[in-house]
Order: C-alpha cells, then sequence, then structure tokens
C-alpha cells in the first residue's frame, strides 16, 4: 500500500488544471462554507426530517450563491462553470442544500430574471440574491410530472385580474417560500404568475412521511381563488417554453451536483477502506476493493470531465438542451451507482448516518426522477440522434 496516496480521485484527473483560477477560489470557498457550517449538522437535520431554510437562505444570500449566474440585482455574475462547481460543493453536503440553492437561483429568480418585467425584477430579485426572501417553482402536478403540458393549475380572467385554481406537488421550499412562480393554463396558452405566497387561498402544506431529500423542505401548492393583478403575469413567455427554460437551468446545475455526492461517498469508502482491518491487513488492500474503488473513480472522473466541458459551452452560450440531457443522464445514474457501491465497502456501517453514504444515496433517488427522469432524457438523446420524437 503506497503511503502517500492521493488526497481525492479528482486528482487522478488533474481536474484543477482544467479550471480557472477565479472559479477554483469560488469552489473552495463553498467548500469550507459546507464543511465548517453544514456538514456537522446533516445527519441530525436528515434523521428528524428538518432544515433551517430561512437561516441557511440568508447565510447563502452573503455567501453569494443564490442566482450567482445571474447578472444585476445584486446578483454575483460568475461564470457557468463556476456555478457548476458552487453546486457539486453544495450536494457534497446534501442534495437537499444543493435544491434549495438550485430553486431559488434556476427555477424562481431565474423565471423572473428571464421573463419578468423591469417592475417583478425589482421588486424580487435583490431580496432573494440577499437571501432575504425565498422562492419556489410551481410547474410538476400530481398527476403532470413528465408531460406538464397536461396541467389542470388554470388561470382565468376576471376583468382586469386574474384567479388562479390547480395545485402543484413536489415543489422544494414550497412551505417557507415568499413568493412561487407558478404556472397555469389560460386561454392564451400556458403562462407564468409570480404569486406572493400571502395572497388569499395560496396555501403550501408541507409533505412529511419522505424517505430520500429529508434536510429539504417539500410541500405541495394549492390555489383556491388566488386573485392577482395583470401585473402578476410573466410578460415575456407563453407556452411551456418559459417554464422548460428555467428546467434546463436547474438541470445543468444537478450535472455538477450529482457528482458531488457521489465524490462524498468516495472519498468517505476511501478513507474507511483504508482504516478497516478484515483478516489482518486493510480492506484497502485487497484488489476487490481496489476494483471497486478504481472504476468508481474512473466513472467519477468521466464525469466531471463532461461537466465541465458542458459548462464551457454555457459560458460561450452555445450549449443546447439535449446536450444538458447528456449531462443529467449520465451524471446521475453514474453517482448513484457509485453510492450504492460504496456502501458495500462499509458493510453495515454504510447504512448509519455515521457516515454519508446511504443519506447520498437516499436523496440520489429523488435526483434521479426530478427535473427530467432517466427515461425522458434518453427520449431527449434519442430525438436528436434520429429527429423522432418518441414521447407519446
Amino acid at each position: 500500500m503506497s503511503d502517500h496516496p492521493i488526497s481525492s480521485p479528482e486528482h487522478l484527473f488533474g481536474i484543477d488544471a482544467l479550471v480557472g483560477e477565479e472559479d477554483r477560489a469560488i469552489r473552495d470557498t463553498v467548500r469550507r462554507f459546507v464543511d465548517d457550517r453544514i456538514r456537522p449538522h446533516l445527519a441530525d437535520w436528515y434523521e428528524t426530517a428538518s432544515l433551517p431554510a430561512r437561516e441557511l437562505a440568508s447565510e447563502l444570500g452573503s455567501l453569494g450563491v443564490l442566482g450567482m449566474h445571474l447578472e444585476g440585482y445584486g446578483c454575483a455574475g460568475t461564470s457557468a462553470t463556476a456555478y457548476g462547481l458552487a453546486c457539486m460543493e453544495l450536494e457534497a453536503g446534501d442534495s437537499g442544500l444543493r435544491s434549495l440553492v438550485s430553486v431559488q437561483g434556476s427555477l424562481a429568480m431565474y423565471a423572473i430574471w428571464k421573463h419578468g418585467s423591469p417592475e417583478q425584477k425589482d421588486e424580487w430579485l435583490p431580496r432573494m440574491a440577499a437571501g432575504e426572501a425565498i422562492g419556489c417553482f410551481g410547474l410538476t402536478e400530481a398527476d403532470f410530472g413528465s408531460n406538464p403540458s397536461g396541467m389542470r393549475t388554470r388561470a382565468r380572467r376576471d376583468g382586469s385580474d386574474w384567479v388562479l385554481n390547480g395545485s402543484k406537488m413536489w415543489i422544494t421550499n414550497g412551505s417557507v417560500a415568499d413568493v412561487a412562480v407558478v404556472w397555469a393554463q389560460t386561454d392564451e396558452r400556458i403562462r407564468g404568475f409570480v404569486v406572493p405566497t400571502g395572497t388569499p387561498g395560496f396555501s403550501a402544506p408541507e409533505i412529511k412521511k419522505k424517505m430520500s431529500l429529508r434536510a429539504s423542505v417539500t410541500s405541495e401548492l394549492v390555489l383556491e381563488d388566488v386573485r392577482l393583478p395583470q401585473s402578476a403575469v410573466l410578460p415575456e413567455t407563453a407556452g411551456l417554453g418559459g417554464p422548460l427554460s428555467c428546467l434546463n437551468e436547474a438541470r445543468y446545475g444537478i450535472v455538477f451536483g450529482s457528482l458531488g455526492a457521489a465524490r462524498d461517498c468516495l472519498e468517505t469508502a476511501i478513507a474507511y477502506s483504508r482504516e478497516r482491518e478484515i483478516f489482518d491487513k486493510p480492506l484497502a488492500a485487497y484488489q476487490l476493493s481496489q476494483a471497486k474503488l478504481a472504476d468508481m473513480a474512473l466513472e467519477l472522473g468521466k464525469g466531471m470531465l463532461l461537466a465541465l466541458h458542458l459548462g464551457r459551452l454555457k459560458d460561450e452560450r452555445a450549449l443546447r438542451p439535449e446536450q444538458i440531457s447528456l449531462g443529467k443522464l449520465n451524471n446521475v445514474r453514474e453517482a448513484i451507482a457509485i453510492a450504492r457501491e460504496c456502501r458495500t465497502i462499509l458493510g453495515a456501517a454504510g447504512i448509519t448516518l455515521e457516515y454519508p453514504i446511504m443519506r447520498h444515496a437516499n436523496n440520489l433517488e429523488s435526483v434521479l426522477t426530478y427535473e427530467g427522469t432517466s427515461e425522458v432524457h434518453q427520449l431527449v438523446i434519442g430525438k436528436a440522434l434520429t429527429g423522432e420524437a418518441a414521447f407519446r
């Protein structure tokens, strides 16, 4: 056994040489925040299914990661690559933490930033960037996930107002949000609405008894005759393209984020295998253990190279939706496989919250299906390859 193993599987691939100095500094700042502020509490938050979301939002706002890749309105205006690396470090802590940041910045804030009116941007974006206001994104419904065009939530005109009725499901941040971006059917195609959560008729009961993303607020949104002025409509989009543009932003963060969970599992398994003795020698000294670790490091590194390539394309404004599907399909699939394999290295210890592996594995079950299931991303890639849409 080598006396001087590498400190991280990423170093096998020389990843740092592919990342600019400023982006590395942002990544390292987020990593320190997660290590110092978040990691000591994650097991308790997960076990009790609780998260101090408002407190964390304020701290994350001070850190500068909320809407960090957006320009203006108090947002940091970082590169897309820096945002991806931040997502990786956040999810190395917990997928729920990355989800809080991703929904805030890439769904709720991005929807207002990209499609909103100047008044909507001025009212919400500076407060959301600072973590003073929390946002959520209401697209998915109980019966309409992969096929959001069939949504039943409806907005009808009543004079100069709009009246919304319906419900949304599996909404991160919903019960703690100050504003919800809600998508609804109208007589004029699907439209987005900026809904202050204090509006009469709006409620957001929290979803309980989750086995995944327990350190995250997940809610239903219920809209019962929610009356909004015309100024609540997102003016710059109509149709399904609006919400899908936001989902592409969030999916991009997952391409990096899922690898953070995988890396944390792999680093934990490597450290455990070096310390755990079986038949009078370290578990790490057995060929079968090293074969597992080598294969996992290979897939992690390949995923990182793919993520960084997509990050560069996004920074060059050349990233296409089907390329984001490539990243999410591969990296989440490999991350969950790595988490499961790492659990075998830890044996029975791997199922406890003393180690992060089972927590990550359970969380990745949600990441596997939200922001587009693996099957949907396969069909997106299939359409790009063949020109044939096979969704129906």
